[in-house]
C-alpha cells in the first residue's frame, strides 16, 4: 500500500511514531519523515534506528514554514503532534491551543497546497465530552479537520479524516510505567479513583486504526475502533500479579481535570454512526449553515441512543487484563519474557 511512498508523521518521536517506524520500516515504502521539535530524541531515534529510510526535520506545527518545508513531496500524513498531557493543559492551556488547534490548521493548510493524498488525524477519547482543556483542544482540533474535510468534497485531491481512540497502554504518560515503577521501588500504587474505567489499547491498535482510517476514509470522516475496558483496580492488580508483588494500593482522589469513565462516542454521533465490524466510521455532517437545519429539525434516534463509553463497552477481567498486558514489548522484556 505504501510502495514508493513518503509519509509524514508529525510529533514523530513520540510512542505513535515509534510504532510506525516499527511497522514500515521493513516495507517498500520509499520514506519515512519523522517531524518534531524534539532534537534530543530525534538525535536518539538516528542513532538507534541507522536507516536510510527516515528522515528528520525539526520544525513546529506552530511554525508554518518549517511545516512546508517537511511537506514537500509527501504522499501521506500522520497528524500525531500535540500537547497531550492533561494538567499541563489545564495550566497553559493556550499552550494547547497554540498546539492542538492552531498547529493543526497549519498542517492541513500545508498539506492541501502541496497536494498530499491523505492526512489522517489523532485524537483522544476526551475530545467527547471534553471537561478539560487538552480535550477541549483536541475537540475543537477534530472540528477543524472535518470542516476542511467537508470542505473539500469527496473527489479532493486530498483526504482529511480523524481517528479517536483511549488510553494507549504503556504510551509515554500513561498510568502503566508509573505503576511499574512504583512496584520495583516498593512504593505503594497510587490510585485517583478504583472504580474509574479506561479503554486498554496497544499502540499496534492505534496503529491499526489509523492505518484503516487511512484507506477506508473520505473527507471529514471520523473512525473509532471499539475496545475493552477496565476500572484502575483491575489494571493495578494485574500488574502486581504479573510483578509477583504484595504492593499496597493507596487512593489519593481524582486529579485536577479527571473524568470517572472516558466516552469514546457521544450519543449524537452514535445515531449516524456506521458499524464496520471492529471500527465505527462517523462521517460528517453535511449540512451547510441553514438554521432550520441545526434549529428546526432535531433528530429523534440521537434520544434513544446511549453514548459508547468505557462503563458501558466489554469490560476486562484480570486474567483478561494481564493477557492484554503481556502483549506491551515494554512488559514482556521488564519481565524477561
Amino acid at each position: 500500500m505504501f510502495k514508493d511512498k513518503v509519509l509524514l508523521i508529525t510529533g514523530g518521536t513520540g510512542s505513535f511514531g515509534n510504532a510506525v517506524l516499527r511497522r514500515f520500516l521493513d516495507s517498500d515504502i520509499k520514506e519515512v519523515r519523522i517531524f518534531s521539535r524534539d532534537e534530543k530524541k530525534q538525535d536518539d531515534m538516528r542513532h538507534l534506528l541507522q536507516n536510510p529510510k527516515v528522515k528528520f526535520y525539526i520544525g513546529d506545527v506552530r511554525d508554518k514554514r518549517s511545516v512546508d518545508v517537511a511537506m514537500s513531496g509527501a504522499d501521506y500524513v500522520f497528524h500525531a503532534a500535540a500537547l497531550k498531557q492533561v494538567p499541563s493543559c489545564e495550566f497553559f492551556p493556550m499552550q494547547a491551543v497554540n498546539t492542538n488547534v492552531l498547529g493543526t490548521e497549519n498542517v492541513l493548510d500545508s498539506a492541501i497546497a502541496h497536494g498530499v493524498k491523505n492526512v489522517v488525524v489523532l485524537s483522544t477519547d476526551k475530545a467527547a465530552y471534553p471537561i478539560n482543556a487538552m480535550g477541549i483542544s483536541k475537540a475543537m482540533m477534530e472540528k477543524v479537520a472535518i470542516s476542511k474535510g467537508r470542505a473539500l468534497g469527496d473527489d479532493a485531491t486530498t483526504t482529511i479524516c480523524c481517528t479517536r481512540y483511549g488510553n494507549v497502554m504503556a504510551s509515554r504518560g500513561s498510568v502503566i510505567p508509573l505503576w511499574v515503577e512504583q512496584i520495583k521501588q516498593g512504593k505503594d500504587i497510587t490510585i485517583t479513583d478504583p472504580a474509574m474505567t479506561r479503554y486498554m489499547m496497544t499502540l499496534d491498535d492505534a496503529v491499526d486504526l489509523v492505518i484503516y482510517a487511512w484507506q477506508h476514509g473520505k473527507n471529514g470522516d471520523l473512525f473509532v475502533q471499539k475496545a475493552p475496558a477496565a476500572t484502575l483496580t483491575v489494571l493495578a492488580e494485574a500488574l502486581k500479579g504479573l510483578y509477583k508483588a504484595d504492593t499496597a494500593v493507596r487512593v489519593i482522589g481524582t486529579r485536577h481535570g479527571e473524568k470517572l469513565y472516558e466516552t469514546l462516542v457521544t450519543r449524537e454521533e452514535m445515531a449516524k454512526s456506521i458499524d464496520m465490524g471492529e471500527y465505527y466510521r462517523i462521517p460528517c455532517d453535511n449540512r451547510d449553515l441553514n438554521y432550520d437545519n441545526f434549529f428546526s429539525k432535531g433528530d429523534e434516534d440521537a434520544s434513544k441512543i446511549e453514548d459508547y463509553h468505557s462503563h458501558n463497552t466489554a469490560q476486562l477481567d484480570v486474567d483478561g487484563m494481564t493477557k492484554l498486558l503481556l502483549k506491551l514489548t515494554e512488559i514482556r522484556e521488564d519481565l524477561g519474557i
